[in-house]
């Protein structure tokens, strides 16, 4: 009776020590999985919606020293923008624009180092993707802001961000 009761004693033992294991595993397992899914949610959250960019247009325009014609990039992106910070009559058709942020912190601090500089920068807002541009030069002429932007880029010519400046028309 002593070997019955021994076995079967060992036996209970056996089975709930497997069965904690196993329930540990799928408890483990589930808390894994919940988390997972919960990591996959949060990173769904955070993809942005397609931008829709207007198409760039380019032109060439003639160099006063020659008679031939030379190209100049006057490629301009068209967009409708608002002012956000800065001086609202300094807005004009053709603006140079060196940096571009969903944050309008991050564009306001670009746009005091400019100032900083000497340009006379702004920051303006496209309402329909909400993206802030900080420009350092408007003018209304094509070829005179593509001729800012050239020097623009020549005078940071080390950071790698300001060569990408481009030009951006206010329709």
């Amino acid at each position: 009776m002593k070997k019955f009761l021994l076995f079967g004693l060992s036996m209970v033992l056996a089975l709930s020590f497997s069965s904690c294991k196993s329930t540990k595993q799928s408890q483990y397992k589930a808390a894994y999985d919940q988390a997972k899914q919960q990591e996959l949610a949060e990173g769904q959250g955070q993809v942005a919606e397609p931008i829709e960019i207007a198409p760039v247009t380019t032109t060439t325009v003639a160099d006063a020293n020659t008679t031939e014609e030379a190209p100049m990039d006057v490629t301009y992106r068209e967009e409708k923008v608002v002012i956000a910070s800065g001086d609202v009559a300094a807005l004009k058709a053709f603006s140079v624009v060196c940096g571009s942020f969903v944050s309008k912190t991050n564009a306001e601090a670009l746009r005091s180092t400019l100032v900083g500089e000497g340009y006379g920068a702004l920051v303006v807002q496209n309402p329909a993707t909400g993206m802030y541009r900080v420009v350092c030069a408007s003018y209304d002429d094509k070829q005179a802001a593509a001729k800012a932007r050239e020097q623009f880029k020549a005078a940071h010519r080390n950071d790698a961000d300001f060569q990408k400046a481009w030009l951006l028309y206010n329709r």
